[in-house]
Parts: C-alpha cells; sequence; structure tokens
C-alpha cells in the first residue's frame, strides 16, 4: 500500500480517541514516557515552574516585578509601571505576540504546545507524575478504577485528590499575585474573612476552577477548549516542522520476525533473470517482485499508548496532537531494540519526508516575519518615547477671557498631571513661544506617584503680544530643571482692536 492510499483513509478524523461512538467520554491512561526528550521536557518544565512562582516574590523598590491588575487598571512589567494611558502600547504589545505566535507556528508547528503551555507542564509534568506515583502506570491505574472500594484503593484515590487540590491552590493563588499582587494574597489568606470576602471568593473559584480542569478536564482542554489548536489546521502547511511518522521509511508496517535482524531491501529486477525464469518454469524471481520489503514499523502500537490524546500519530499530522514527544522518545526506544535508526517518529515537515529537505523561510514565513520586524520596532520606538510624566492643558469649558487689567488678559484652564513613576513630582508650567505667566488656584501641584493630579490654573499675557483672536500656546511641563512634558493649548483674547 503506497502512503496516497494510506492518506485517503481518513476514517480516524471522524472522530476523536476521547469519546467513543455513543458520544461518551472515554477516560485516558497513557504509558508514562520516557526518553531523552522527556528528560529535556522535565528540566525545561522546572526551570519555566520556578520563574512562574518566583516572579510573584520579586519586587523593585517595594513594588512587585510583575502586575497585571486588569480591574484596577494597574500594570507593572519588569518593575516598569504602565498607567490606562498606555493602552495603546499593550494593544501593540499583544499584537506583536500574535503574529510572533502565528510565525512560530507557522515554522515549528505547536512546539509552543508541548513544551512551554502551562496546561502542558502541570498536566504532564505535575498532576501527571503524581497520578504514576500513586497509582502506578497506565496498566495499574486501570485495575485499581476497574477494583472495588477497598482501604488501599480509597486511601490512594483520596490521597491524590486531596494532593492535586492543594496543589491547584498554589497554582490559584500564584494566579492572583500576578493579578492582585502577592502582598494583597497574603493579606486575603491570612487576615479575617470578612475583611476580604470579594477576594476570598475569588480565591476559592479559582482554586476550584484549576482543580476541575487538571483532576477531570485534562486532554480535553487541548482538544475542544483552547483556540490554538483550531488554529494550527489553518497556519500549517507542508514545510511547517511538527512531530511527523517517516511514512517513506516506516511503511508498510510489520511485525520483526528472529530471521530478519535488519530491514528487507526492496528486490530489484532482473530482466534477465525473469526471462530465464519464465523459460524455465522457475517462478521464485516473479514471486519475490510481488513481496514487497517490510519498512522499519513494527506496528508496537507503543507510540499510541503513550500519547496523552490518544492519536496514531502514524495518521499523519492530526489537531488533537500537541508535539508533546512521548512518541518520539517510544519510538525511539523501540528502534534501539530491533537494531534500526531511530527518527522513525521525528521533528521534520512533510516535505522532509517526502522529498527529503526542508524549506523554512518560504513566502508566507519571509511575510510574518517582515511584519513582526516592523511590529517589534514601533513597539521600541513607542516605549523608548513614553513619557514618565504627562501633562492636559484644556481651557475651562464655557468660560472666555477675562481683562485682568488695561494691559493683561487671561484664561482659566483646567489641567491633569500623570505621574508613572514611584515619585512625588513638583511639577511647574512655562510658556515657551510667548511672554507671559502662570498662576495656580492654590498651591502649585505635586503630581503623585503613580496617579494623576488634577487642578485649575490661570495663563496671563500681555494684550501687547496678543494679535489673534485664538493663539496657541506651547508650554513645557517642568519638575526642577528637567522637561517632563510638552503640551498645547489655545488661548483667546480681544483680538486686534
Amino acid at each position: 500500500m503506497n502512503h496516497q492510499e494510506i492518506t485517503d483513509q481518513d476514517a480516524f478524523r471522524d472522530s476523536i480517541a476521547t469519546v467513543d461512538d455513543s458520544g461518551k467520554r472515554v477516560w485516558m491512561y497513557p504509558k508514562k514516557p520516557s526518553g531523552r526528550y522527556y528528560n529535556a521536557r522535565t528540566w525545561v518544565s522546572a526551570i519555566l515552574l520556578l520563574i512562574l512562582f518566583g516572579l510573584p516574590l520579586l519586587k523593585v523598590n517595594g513594588q512587585p516585578f510583575i502586575l497585571l491588575n486588569v480591574l484596577e487598571r494597574h500594570f507593572i512589567l519588569f518593575g516598569i509601571p504602565f498607567m490606562p494611558q498606555d493602552f495603546h502600547l499593550f494593544v501593540l504589545a499583544m499584537l506583536t505576540f500574535i503574529v510572533g505566535i502565528v510565525l512560530f507556528t507557522v515554522v515549528f508547528g505547536r512546539l509552543f504546545c508541548g513544551w512551554v503551555c502551562p496546561q502542558t507542564i502541570f498536566m504532564e509534568m505535575v498532576f501527571r507524575k503524581i497520578e504514576y506515583w500513586i497509582e502506578g502506570d497506565a496498566n495499574a491505574q486501570r485495575r485499581l478504577n476497574a477494583a472495588p472500594w477497598t482501604r488501599d484503593k480509597i486511601i490512594k484515590k483520596a490521597g491524590k485528590q486531596l494532593i492535586f487540590f492543594a496543589i491547584a491552590v498554589l497554582v490559584a493563588n500564584t494566579f492572583l499575585s500576578y493579578l492582585i499582587g502577592l502582598d494583597q494574597v497574603v493579606q486575603i489568606a491570612t487576615e479575617p474573612v470578612s475583611m476580604h470576602l470579594g477576594g476570598f471568593i475569588a480565591m476559592i473559584l479559582f482554586s476550584f476552577a484549576f482543580y476541575f480542569v487538571f483532576s477531570y478536564l485534562r486532554e480535553q482542554v487541548c482538544i475542544a477548549i483552547c483556540p490554538y489548536g483550531r488554529l494550527q489546521g489553518v497556519m500549517l502547511d507542508r514545510d511547517s516542522i511538527v512531530v511527523h511518522y517517516d511514512f517513506e521509511r516506516g511503511e508498510p508496517r510489520g511485525k520483526v520476525k528472529k530471521k530478519r535482524a535488519a530491514p528487507l531491501q526492496t528486490a530489484k529486477h532482473d530482466p534477465v533473470a525473469t526471462m530465464a525464469a519464465a523459460i524455465t518454469g522457475d517462478s521464485a524471481e516473479a514471486e519475490s517482485e510481488k513481496v514487497p520489503s517490510l519498512g522499519d514499523c513494527i506496528d508496537c502500537g507503543l507510540c499510541v499508548r503513550v500519547c496523552p490524546t490518544g492519536i496514531d500519530i502514524r495518521n499523519g499530522t492530526q489537531l488533537e496532537c500537541i508535539n508533546c514527544t512521548a512518541c518520539m522518545d517510544a519510538c525511539d526506544e523501540i528502534m534501539d531494540k530491533v537494531n534500526r535508526p531511530r527518527g522513525l517518529i521525528r521533528y521534520d515537515s512533510y516535505n522532509g519526508i517526502v522529498e527529503k529537505r526542508n524549506k523554512i523561510f518560504t513566502p508566507r514565513v519571509i511575510g510574518y516575519t517582515a511584519v513582526l520586524a516592523a511590529l517589534l520596532i514601533l513597539n521600541i520606538v513607542l516605549l523608548t518615547q513614553r513619557n514618565q510624566v504627562e501633562a492636559l492643558l484644556l481651557r475651562t469649558p464655557g468660560t472666555l477671557y477675562n481683562e485682568v487689567d488695561a494691559t493683561t488678559i487671561s484664561n482659566l484652564y483646567n489641567y491633569q498631571i500623570i505621574n508613572k513613576t514611584r515619585n512625588e513630582l513638583p511639577v511647574e508650567f512655562h510658556l515657551v513661544n510667548i511672554p507671559g505667566v502662570v498662576e495656580f488656584v492654590g498651591n502649585p501641584p505635586v503630581a503623585k506617584p503613580e496617579g494623576k493630579t488634577e487642578g485649575v490654573l490661570f495663563i496671563k499675557i500681555k494684550t501687547s503680544d496678543l494679535t489673534l483672536r485664538k493663539t496657541a500656546l506651547e508650554l513645557e511641563a517642568r519638575s526642577g530643571d528637567k522637561v517632563v512634558d510638552e503640551l498645547t493649548t489655545n488661548f483667546f483674547g480681544p483680538g486686534v482692536q
């Protein structure tokens, strides 16, 4: 059977391994993986978990290193506070992130899902490892679930769920630390519930949500809920590098026989020998041509048994595949045992298997790369030009000019000073393009740290310096000798008499 005949049999795409014909969920019991890729993923996961749980502990000048307080619109990234006025930077950063994910997927498929995604890391590297430790490997878990309820089963099942919930509480509190800050989370956990009722309810809801995801939903998040898996179908092409089964090398499948320690070679056609066999009646040569040599796949099914989503990678790239590399490790182990080269299942592209070449810089990749580069440059430019202080000066609505005396005209203004730093800043306004005086109503403003300061002021200008009814003013907002912002407004006067 050639590859075209194999790919024509797409019946496997009509259903998923986690749901039976009646629509009932099929619980997954993946065999515990082992191998070089699994070990590498374990180290990567440990580092990422250390970063995840460690970042909320870091502070800069008493403030969190990372804070994403959506409710109060208070954001701190790498120790730099961002105000609601910087929302356009978040939109641009999110757009850049999406384009980066698209580019990464076009080139490397769902590598993110298998190595970096929090769902995969927690499920496969935390909760699944605990399950293997308490209940044993896949077959042991099946036997335990099928066994009657005994003291040993109750201890194992209850103990596992308690550990799962404890970890879910820790994960929930960690994520809340990114939203409201670690200090606030500690207060909610240690002070009376009545003092932080809303926060306590949020903590409980988050904890049960994480517990439900990792104790029950599991692979269903990747298969049916996560939108990224749905999008990969339109982002992948034949040059995308994903977990692939080498059908050219592996087909046709067959069990290993003792007399065949190495892969058989396809019988070579010898026309002279064939003609002689036909004349003599010896059909051995003709028969040898009809019997194809077997490929390297021995059809052991281990790649299916270790898959956390239950797919058969030999059917080709599938929506449910999260590129976790478990099948790669399993296949390499079998190849070692039957003395055949590793890599029957490996990171490769379709064209890499069929045409024996990998082309990374396709027109799509070049296009996405250009857009991503432009967005990154724009992000850098806007961040470097971002002001630590923003000032706004508007004429008070419903007011006209006021004649202070025979030689001076004044206008009334409302001002806003947005201080994005963590320090109090005394601010003064100075006219740049025309002589005049700025007088504050009350004391000169002191901008509150990471806050907005508002007030009222008068601008007074000599009548002799006003030639138009509406004059454009340029001002500088200064804190000490430093210009923190530049702003413009309009000044109304009587005009030329």
